[in-house]
């Protein structure tokens, strides 16, 4: 299984931060705004489900795994994607000694093959949430 991880610092307090990431259903506004073009609830009775559309014209189907607010950690799967045979991915906020925050993100992913892709996504998407959450060089 591959996995791609994503790590910066954020000029922000790791509860600013955390609010954007906790916002299920607005990461196309809080989150990573012009990466993520559009955010649309599944229509699943829970609510735990989106339908995403990325700057590239792709989308997936999001499946909200586990949102605690402790660790300040998101958990999701993409579901129902003919490319990938598994995907999850998290986001964890940790605090920095400076007050500000740290964003971590890590994917699992099969097949393997999609690796390239999947880091060129996400690599686009971290330098999005960097810019509109405060981030530093």
């Amino acid at each position: 299984m591959a996995t791609v991880r994503k790590e910066f610092k954020i000029d922000a307090t790791p509860d600013q931060v955390w609010a954007a990431l906790a916002d299920f259903h607005a990461v196309h506004k809080r989150l990573a705004p012009g990466f993520v073009t559009d955010s649309k609830p599944a229509g699943d009775a829970t609510g735990e489900a989106r339908i995403v559309t990325f700057a590239n014209g792709s989308s997936a189907r999001e499946v909200l795994v586990d949102l605690d607010p402790q660790a300040r950690r998101l958990v999701y799967a993409v579901v129902g994607n003919e490319r990938l045979k598994h995907h999850s991915a998290s986001a964890q906020i940790f605090a920095e000694p400076d007050g500000h925050a740290r964003f971590v993100w890590l994917a699992d992913f099969l097949p393997n093959e999609l690796k390239p892709y999947i880091d060129s996504q996400m690599e686009q998407g971290a330098e999005v949430m960097r810019k509109a959450l405060g981030g530093r060089d």
